[in-house]
C-alpha cells in the first residue's frame, strides 16, 4: 500500500502515474462502474479522466514519450523521474486531477496500486488583443419580444381573415345579383 494520497480541493493540472501489479482480468475489472473508486478507497471517480493500459501498447514511444508528447509534460520533468519510470512494467494508470471533480479527496489505494510519479501539466500560456472591429461585435437585430411577436402575428392573421371573408362575400354578392 502506498499510504494515503491527498488530493486538495480545487487541484488542477496534475497527472499521477500508478503501476498496477494485477492480472489482466483484474485490470479489465477496474473499468467497471465503481470498481476503481473502491480499490482507491473513495466513493466516486470520473472515469473520463483515467487511462489504464499495458505498457507494451506504447511500443517504441515508451511511457516517457507518451507523457511528453501525449500529455504535454515538459521533458525535463519526465527525465527527472526517468529511473522510477523505467522500473515500471505491466499495466499503468494515469489519473488526472479532474477525475476527482475538484473535491478534497484522500486516496487509500490497495496494495496492488503503487504511485510511481506525479507530474504537473503546464498551464496554457496565451494572450490576445482585444477585438475592436465593429464587424467582430455580436449583432443584435431589433427583435420583438415573444409576446409582441405573437400580438403582431395575431393582428396580421386577423387582417388576412377579414380580407378573405370580404372577397368571399363580394364574390357571393356578384353571383346573387
Amino acid at each position: 500500500m502506498t499510504g494515503v494520497i491527498h488530493i486538495p480541493e480545487g487541484e488542477r493540472g496534475h497527472i499521477r502515474v500508478f503501476n498496477l501489479d494485477m492480472r489482466p482480468e483484474q485490470v479489465r475489472f477496474l473499468r467497471e462502474p465503481g470498481a476503481l473508486a473502491q480499490i482507491l478507497g473513495i466513493d466516486d471517480i470520473d472515469l473520463d479522466h483515467v487511462e489504464i493500459f499495458p505498457l507494451r501498447d506504447l511500443e517504441e514511444l515508451g511511457l516517457s514519450g507518451y507523457l511528453t508528447e501525449g500529455c504535454g509534460i515538459p521533458a525535463g520533468d519526465v527525465e527527472a523521474c526517468a529511473v522510477a519510470l523505467s522500473t515500471l512494467d505491466g499495466h499503468i494508470m494515469l489519473l488526472r486531477s479532474r477525475a476527482f471533480r475538484g473535491e478534497d479527496t484522500r486516496l487509500t489505494p490497495a496494495e496492488q496500486i503503487r504511485l510511481a510519479a506525479t507530474f504537473e501539466e503546464p498551464d496554457a500560456k496565451w494572450s490576445a488583443q482585444k477585438v475592436t472591429a465593429e464587424s467582430a461585435l455580436p449583432s443584435r437585430p431589433n427583435r420583438l419580444s415573444p409576446r409582441a411577436a405573437r400580438r403582431k402575428s395575431s393582428r396580421l392573421g386577423g387582417t388576412i381573415t377579414i380580407v378573405v371573408l370580404a372577397l368571399i362575400f363580394l364574390g357571393l354578392y356578384r353571383l346573387v345579383t
